[in-house]
């Protein structure tokens, strides 16, 4: 009686082991398949929507022998977020770019993009116009009618599933745009967007 009364406690311990173990399993197995299907993070993307000239102002100053020349271009922009948990980014910037260099920068603040959710930011980024006026291609430019701008964006940010996993995300977009002189308007916008995992 004592040896049976032995053999079903150890039989009796097996088994819970054995249906915890299952269990246990089970429940990875879940978050795996989770994990890999409803909770994998998807690239989180920028979109330009629309460039602005905000203020434009140029003329000769024949005394100096230079331009004068102030520039404000607005941008606005979308980031949009396609996953299950929320895309907190952090600071961001946005640049101005003329034949190659940069003049012109903003900075983008820092915020939370809720899961599946949009965020639309407007930015206004300002030439420095000392680094616009000495560049020689600029007068003739100015004498064509067009400037032509090439503006990115970089919105570095991190996704947190279940609190657990963490995937860093870096969104970039680039447009080009040409600023019409005559009628101070921002025409042609060709615009790229990437992103990073």
């Amino acid at each position: 009686m004592n040896f049976n009364g032995k053999h079903w406690i150890r039989s009796r311990r097996r088994r819970c082991i054995l249906i915890s173990l299952a269990i246990f399993l089970f429940i990875v197995l879940l978050f795996v398949i989770l994990g890999v299907t409803v909770f994998r993070v998807r690239e989180a993307t920028t979109t330009v929507n629309s460039v602005k000239l905000g203020g434009f102002k140029a003329g000769f100053n024949l005394p100096n022998l230079g331009v004068d020349l102030n520039v404000t271009l607005d941008l606005d922009l979308t980031a949009h977020n396609p996953n299950h948990a929320s895309f907190r980014y952090g600071e961001s910037s946005a640049e101005l770019f003329y034949k190659g260099s940069q003049v012109g920068e903003a900075a983008i603040p820092p915020g939370q993009i809720n899961a599946g959710g949009s965020e639309r930011m407007n930015v206004s980024v300002t030439i420095f116009a000392g680094r616009l006026i000495g560049d020689s291609a600029l007068y003739s430019d100015v004498l064509s009618g067009s400037l032509v701008f090439q503006t990115t964006t970089r919105i570095p940010g991190r996704v947190s599933v279940l609190g657990i996993f963490k995937h860093h995300i870096v969104t970039y977009s680039s447009c080009d745009v040409t600023v019409n002189v005559s009628s101070r308007t921002a025409d042609n916008s060709n615009c790229r967007y990437k992103a990073k995992l």
